[in-house]
């Protein structure tokens, strides 16, 4: 009777160390939407592609113009937005839930280490922008987003440095072939959160 109370009791501890320590309230749902928003994003770019006279999938090597440059940028951003929005509400509902507070010293230290590899990939790949190297940008995103993820494991789920392992490897091969960065982005993006957040979903609903 003693040893399984005994053992109930570091089972307590170990999960208020968890708790203490880790960020653990990321809804799997919130993958889940994130992933659907990025292959509606990457259609919708298709079609303005279509819209604009270019074929995507023949092969050439096609010239953007500003205007539409402009435009695949905004895109980008509502996309974000959707994002991180979505993250928001289905995280802060789990949190809620479960009677976790979801802003502490834990998020704080997760979203600065989240944000240092982010935030230098979003400078890099502005510089790209600049300077027209737009064949880049789509690899460039998965493998510093994928670098974000691995860091930010330190304070999260274990689970999401996987998805942050499946992303910079996709990245790395889209450099090798370029031209295709809007079907890689679509899967890291979209795919791999799709399954990734349906994953969690079940895991830690």
């Amino acid at each position: 009777m003693e040893s399984k109370n005994y053992h109930e009791d570091l089972s307590h501890i170990r999960s208020m160390m968890e708790r203490s320590s880790r960020f653990i309230s990321l809804s799997g749902l919130s993958g889940v939407v994130a992933g659907l928003t990025a292959i509606i994003g990457a259609v919708y770019v298709y079609f303005v592609f279509q819209r604009e006279g270019i074929s995507y999938f023949n092969g050439d090597r096609n010239i953007l113009g500003s205007a539409l440059v402009k435009e695949l940028v905004f895109i980008g951003i509502v996309i974000l937005i959707v994002a991180i929005l979505s993250g928001y509400i289905f995280t802060a509902n789990k949190s809620k839930r479960k009677g976790l507070k979801i802003w502490d010293a834990t998020t704080k230290r997760l979203l600065i280490t989240f944000a240092v590899p982010l935030v230098t990939g979003g400078v890099f790949c502005l510089a790209l922008l600049y300077h027209h190297l737009f064949v880049f940008i789509a690899p460039a995103t998965l493998i510093f987003y994928g670098l974000a993820l691995v860091a930010a494991e330190r304070y999260t789920l274990t689970d999401v440095k996987y998805l942050g392992y499946l992303e910079i490897i996709l990245g790395l091969i889209s450099l090798f072939v370029l031209g295709w960065g809007l079907v890689f982005w679509a899967i890291g993006f979209g795919v791999l959160h799709i399954v990734y957040g349906l994953i969690m979903h079940k895991k830690y609903k």
